[in-house]
Formats: structure tokens, sequence, C-alpha cells
């Protein structure tokens, strides 16, 4: 069979088929989308890393040097970007378009597990990673405010309640805290009572190591029962760090809060937030969080 006699032989139907099949890609063509800058999402994902008091050259020599070297061998990734600051190291890794991210995660996964040996003993958790779009921005900013509560009792509800709540919405891809103000415990030494007293720091640095304990005690074995002894030894507040005692001299104890000052505050007292509407600014009482729908990031 001839497929070209077909047509010859009907050029009014040939002629019909072709002048539809041009208007419909006239049509196509009119509505088809251009952009200078196209709205492209790549697979991307961001690693974070936390060891408190650490300078940004210890976070990029100890934290983020050991993470680089096992991310670099992952297949199809196109860059990686790393950012390292006072405590927090974040590298951003973008892979290429064939790539599918959920299988990269799992990828990131493993070199994160390969890495962790070789990262600082005092991290206070291991590096997280999590899906991130750059073409992504908020969509939703809700800020909590409180004039007579500290700014670690807000921070604590805005991520323990507000976020999680958000978080379980349908849609939403991410919910951060922004001005975050975890509560911490500040001890200052003052190294003139440390010398008076014969104190060096490592009595102090062990005693509250020692004391801020909360681990399996053991068990109590009777005749017809067993009994669990329960003893918790985690120090929650400054008032309870202010008795320990750091050391004996002359056959007197020398408690904490004779040698330092002890008092409530936040991890990072030089982070701070602030709400501006039509009022005069008011300072370090806001802990804005914020969701974003990944649905909504192209419009």
């Amino acid at each position: 069979m001839n497929i070209s006699g077909v047509f010859i032989e009907r050029p009014i139907a040939t002629s019909l088929l072709m002048a539809g099949i041009a208007l419909f890609g006239v049509i196509a063509y009119l509505n088809l989308p251009v952009a200078d800058l196209p709205n492209v999402s790549f697979p991307t994902l961001v690693v974070s890393a936390q060891l408190p008091g650490a300078n940004p050259d210890t976070m990029a020599s100890a934290v983020a040097t050991p993470l680089e070297r096992q991310f670099t061998a992952i297949a199809g990734l196109d860059s990686m970007i790393s950012s390292n600051g006072l405590g927090v190291t974040t590298i951003t890794l973008q892979f290429n378009l064939d790539r599918n991210l959920d299988s990269a995660s799992v990828d990131v996964q493993t070199a994160i597990a390969e890495a962790t040996p070789l990262l600082p003993v005092g991290m206070p958790s291991p590096p997280s990673f999590r899906k991130n779009n750059p073409a992504d921005s908020p969509v939703m900013f809700l800020v909590v405010t409180g004039e007579s509560l500290p700014i670690w009792t807000i921070d604590d509800y805005a991520e323990r309640v507000i976020a999680q709540r958000i978080s379980t919405i349908n849609g939403v891809a991410q919910v951060g805290v922004f001005g975050a103000q975890k509560y911490a415990v500040h001890v200052k030494v003052d190294p003139t009572k440390l010398t008076a007293k014969r104190i060096g720091m490592n009595e102090v640095s062990a005693t509250l190591q020692n004391w801020n304990v909360n681990l399996p005690t053991g068990t109590l074995y009777g005749a017809k029962r067993e009994y669990n002894v329960q003893v918790n030894g985690q120090l929650m507040d400054a008032s309870q760090f202010k008795p320990l005692v750091v050391a004996w001299r002359n056959g007197s104890p020398v408690r904490l809060d004779e040698v330092a000052d002890v008092f409530d505050g936040v991890e990072d007292e030089r982070t701070a937030s602030w709400q501006c509407n039509n009022d005069p600014c008011r300072f370090g009482i806001t802990s804005p969080c914020f969701a974003s729908r990944t649905a909504m990031s192209s419009r």
C-alpha cells in the first residue's frame, strides 16, 4: 500500500488537513509562554550542622571539610556551596535535572553517616538535611509576641506548637522559625575568684558534666519483686546549678555561685528579633515563623 498515493488521490482532504495542522500550530505558538528567566526547579538539598562556640574557621576545617569529601562522591552532583558561620555550617547541594531527588537524599544520608565518625564529638546533634527549591518563597508569615514572657518561652511555643501544627497541613513543604532563642543556663566564671580559691577551670567543667546527668541507675532485687531505681540528675535552671560543689577548700565546700555568675538566658545572646509595624520597633520579643508551599512556588 502506497501511503503517499492516498493523499495524492484526495487533494482537497489533504489541503484541509494541512490547513488544520497549520492553524493548531499558530494557536499553540501564540499561547506558548516565554520568559527571559524561566523558573526551573533544580533538585537541591541543604545540609546543616551545628557546633556551638566554634568559629567559622573551625567549622570549615572540622565540620564542612569531612562532609564535602563524602558529598563529592555522589553521582549527579552539579555544584556544592558551603557557608560557615559562628557554630553553624550550611552546605547546599544542587543536582542535575536528570537525578531523582529521593534517591539523591538516600545518597546524602549515607554520606553523612560515613562522615559522622570524623566530625567533632561536641556536636549536639548529627548533621541534618532538607529539600530546598531556590525559587521558593514564603507564602505566610506569623509573628508571635509577648510583653511579659521571656524570649525562650515564646520561641519554645512557636517551635513546639505553632510550627508543628502548620507542618501537618497538606501541601506545606517547610516551616522555619526566625529569631530562634533557645533556653540555656549561662555560667560566667570569675578568674579572680578561681585564683583566690585555687580552683582550675577543669574542676568547674568537670563539676558541670558530672552533676548534670540523666543516666540509668540500676535495679534492686528482692525476694519476690524487682525495683528499677530512677534518679534524675538533670538540672533544669540556674537555681539548681548555683549550689553545686565545685571543690573542697580547708574543709569547706566551694559552691558554683561563689566563683561564677549563674543565670538563665538563651543559647546565643547576639541573636535578636524586631517587630516593626506602625508602632516603634520592639526589641527581642518576636519569634516569626513561616510556611512555604512547593505547589505555589511558581506563582
